[in-house]
């Protein structure tokens, strides 16, 4: 049997350059009664740990290093006895959070995770961090895409460490080339498909955001 996804949504705060905001995150749950991975395990742990129900969890993978989806990866992991995983262009995020500190494992792009007989395939997608980095599963037809594309365009690119000419060529390059019907879960906010936003593109860019 294949992997089965489950959405959390979890509460709590956004802060960057000096601002915070309200903000409701999308917590992905993947694999079976046994085994998971759980992917951006923002705020309120316990109910994430609730949500996990003593499976095992065989890695913490972050799409970014922003602090609504890392400031409790670290509590919520070691409560589960799992490694946390980031890629390594967003270390200075992470260290804003955890100082002197890294991830314990690192992210690269084309690195593969496997669970209940399915592969997650890192895709690395700089823009909204430089660091961002989505999974695909092909066998579930499902892109798990952080801040990275949205129901409705990309992600935001008006802050430190972003680029929306950047974030423009990674969707161009590395999301918008995967099949149309393609199940895109992401970090806020109501899923979509790769088939629903790619003929929104030329809109996106003309709008500068």
């Amino acid at each position: 049997m294949s992997a089965q996804i489950q959405n959390i949504v979890t509460s709590g705060t956004f802060s960057l350059d000096g601002g915070t905001w309200d903000v409701d995150n999308n917590v992905w749950i993947i694999g079976d009664d046994s085994e998971v991975f759980v992917i951006d395990p923002a705020h309120e742990p316990e109910k994430i740990r609730a949500a996990v129900a003593g499976r095992a969890v065989k890695a913490v993978l972050l799409t970014h290093g922003h602090d609504d989806h890392i400031r409790y990866a670290r509590e919520f992991a070691d409560s589960v006895n799992a490694p946390v995983f980031l890629n390594p262009a967003d270390q200075m995020l992470w260290e804003a959070i955890f100082p002197g500190t890294t991830a314990d494992q690192t992210i690269n792009d084309g690195d593969t995770f496997e669970v209940a007989g399915t592969t997650l395939v890192a895709l690395h997608t700089p823009g909204h961090s430089p660091g961002s980095t989505c999974f695909y599963v092909e066998s579930l037809g499902t892109l798990f895409s952080g801040d990275t594309l949205f129901n409705g365009g990309p992600g935001a690119t008006g802050r430190s460490y972003s680029s929306f000419e950047t974030i423009v060529d990674s969707i161009r390059e590395r999301l918008l080339s995967l099949p149309g019907e393609t199940v895109v879960n992401t970090g806020h906010g109501d899923a979509t498909s790769i088939g629903a936003e790619a003929p929104n593109l030329d809109e996106w860019i003309k709008r500068g955001h």
